[in-house]
């Protein structure tokens, strides 16, 4: 018996995916996948090692001896690469760039997709991503995409790199911004788009908590939920 729903989230970069999946996953009792965090982390493995973006068999080759799992404690979720804490080391902005191109990596993408598909077979996970409704789980039980302006998604990014102590530029981050959309929505294999049955939520001028509760109102009218021997949400 499935331990609960498959949900993907999924939306360019800025739009909150995943402070909403790592919330949403806890009123569920779920856990969050931040698929996007999985390729972050192979593009620092990379650049430790390295390997090139366009240098797809030393990616294949890479991504075969990864590990790379989620772990939750009371400071919160951390990212694991090989046992380390990468958590920190993923958000910078040259790490989000290089995972833009790594991830357009075919090689990449199968290796990462099979072991998303590995981990939430069972269910019970909040997927985030770009393209988690789409190739990853196609036929999730249900399907957010969400959005926000690249200004406001820009504006998020900044305050959130100026809060920890990072000297960066507005203009300069709302302008990779929209060069990591261009990238996402322009590259060969898995581009980020809109699957046609997920639920669109603009998120622009939103708090987390407003996005938050329209999220689990549709969780929670949503049929296979209702039926699932699953706890009230929390």
């Amino acid at each position: 018996m499935k331990k609960g729903l498959i949900i993907t989230i999924d939306g360019p970069s800025g739009a909150g995916k995943s402070t909403l999946s790592r919330l949403l996953a806890k009123k569920l009792g779920y856990i969050s996948m931040d698929t996007g965090a999985m390729y972050r982390a192979v593009a620092v493995a990379a650049e430790r090692h390295g390997i090139g973006p366009d240098d797809a068999t030393g990616l294949k080759a890479l991504c075969d001896g990864l590990e790379i799992r989620f772990e939750r404690d009371g400071q919160g979720e951390k990212v694991l690469l090989n046992g380390e804490d990468v958590s920190q080391a993923i958000r910078t902005p040259e790490m989000s760039l290089l995972s833009s191109a790594v991830s357009a990596c075919r090689e990449v993408r199968v290796a990462m997709v099979r072991l998303q598909r590995e981990m939430g077979a069972e269910g019970g996970y909040v997927l985030e991503g770009r393209d988690t409704g789409t190739a990853v789980f196609p036929d999730a039980d249900l399907k957010f995409f969400l959005l926000a302006t690249p200004e406001e998604r820009g504006r998020r990014r900044f305050l959130e790199l100026t809060a920890k102590g990072e000297k960066v530029d507005l203009q300069r981050t709302i302008e990779e911004m929209a060069a990591r959309d261009k990238a996402d929505s322009e590259r060969e294999h898995s581009p980020l788009v809109r699957a046609e049955d997920a639920v669109a939520v603009d998120t622009t001028g939103l708090s987390i908590d407003e996005v938050l509760d329209k999220m689990l109102n549709i969780v929670c009218s949503n049929p296979a939920f209702r039926s699932l021997p699953t706890e009230p949400v929390r």
